[in-house]
């Protein structure tokens, strides 16, 4: 099987590469690699992981200006498909109309092979997290009782393109987020690693079902104007940006230009959280990357993240990851 991906008018290819019928070797127990591009019109880096029925791979892309991709992919997969960062507006061969993602989106595809074009927007960097899953893997996990489930079921029987979500995308959440920098950052080796990847995969998919299945259930669309949605997504990306911000929810709305009643309600109807507990959950998270990576200690490290006590800093991580920040680095 082969992917590839390049820019036609100049003959540039940003990345081409052959795999395995599903990745079956016996070997070894997962395979990675790295691919790097330093061309006219970008740079950037593509990191990928693969196994038996699966396939990760995440990036990022610094463009010069909007570029417009060509690719073409022997695959027959189900992607899970997550833009962390950038605009993107892709033309399949197989789907009726443009597939539009901007930061912050997600949604899940089956492809039996497709080519087409990508429009790549330079306003922003682009960062991409997706993993590929072999149609019998995915098979074992899809849910019924939904139409939404139940329709793209019959279109991987029947080899028909399709999208899960065909007429929106839905919000990475915050727990999305948690998981997907569990995979990027996971350091074990060989069959271990396997079998966590494996296990984050499946919780990672989890979520993607649960938040499209909760919304047929309720049957209510995120209940915001499209201004209030950006003015949200602009708060997520202040914290983001600045998790060490000292600010409060007031302020916060001011800063983007609505009120406070919207960004509570919206937030949590958006990222399924509150605020605080996503600004906390950031800073936690950057902790424990530390604590893994960096030499340092925990009362540097709770001071890194705006801890002024160490001890409410344990308490802190205990309760959101259920160990202590010394097991972690341990």
């Amino acid at each position: 099987m082969r992917t590839t991906i390049y820019q036609k008018d100049f003959n540039e290819i940003l990345m081409e590469a052959e795999y395995p019928d599903w990745f079956k070797d016996d070997s070894e127990p997962l395979f990675e690699r790295t691919f790097s591009a330093s061309l006219f019109f970008g740079k950037g880096v593509y990191k990928e992981i693969y196994f038996e029925g699966v396939h990760i791979g995440y990036g990022n892309l610094e463009l010069a200006k909007n570029t417009l991709f060509h690719f073409e992919t022997e695959f027959e997969t189900v992607e899970m498909h997550f833009a962390l960062n950038g605009i993107t507006s892709t033309d399949a061969s197989e789907l009726s109309g443009t597939v539009d993602f901007v930061s912050g989106e997600h949604n899940i595809f089956y492809s039996k092979g497709t080519t087409g074009i990508s429009k790549w927007s330079s306003k922003l960097p682009l960062r991409i997290f997706e993993i590929n899953l072999s149609p019998a893997f995915f098979e074992k996990y899809i849910p019924s009782g939904s139409k939404r489930f139940l329709d793209f079921k019959k279109a991987i029987t029947d080899r028909r393109s399709a999208i899960l979500s065909s007429t929106y995308n839905f919000p990475i959440t915050l727990e999305m987020g948690q998981l997907i920098n569990d995979i990027i950052q996971c350091q074990r080796k060989g069959l271990f690693k396997r079998i966590f990847l494996e296990s984050k995969i499946i919780a990672l998919l989890l979520t993607q079902l649960e938040q499209m299945y909760s919304y047929d259930v309720k049957n209510a669309p995120v209940n915001l104007k499209k201004k209030d949605i950006e003015k949200i997504y602009a708060v997520k990306e202040i914290l983001e940006k600045d998790y060490k911000k000292t600010t409060t929810l007031v302020n916060l709305a001011k800063e983007v230009g609505t009120n406070e009643f919207t960004l509570k309600r919206g937030f949590k109807e958006l990222f399924g959280t509150s605020v605080y507990h996503y600004w906390k959950c950031l800073r936690l998270e950057t902790a424990k990357t530390m604590l893994i990576e960096h030499q340092m200690t925990i009362k540097e490290v709770a001071n890194e993240i705006g801890y002024k006590n160490p001890q409410h800093f344990t308490a802190a991580f205990k309760k959101e990851f259920g160990t202590l920040p010394s097991s972690i680095r341990n």
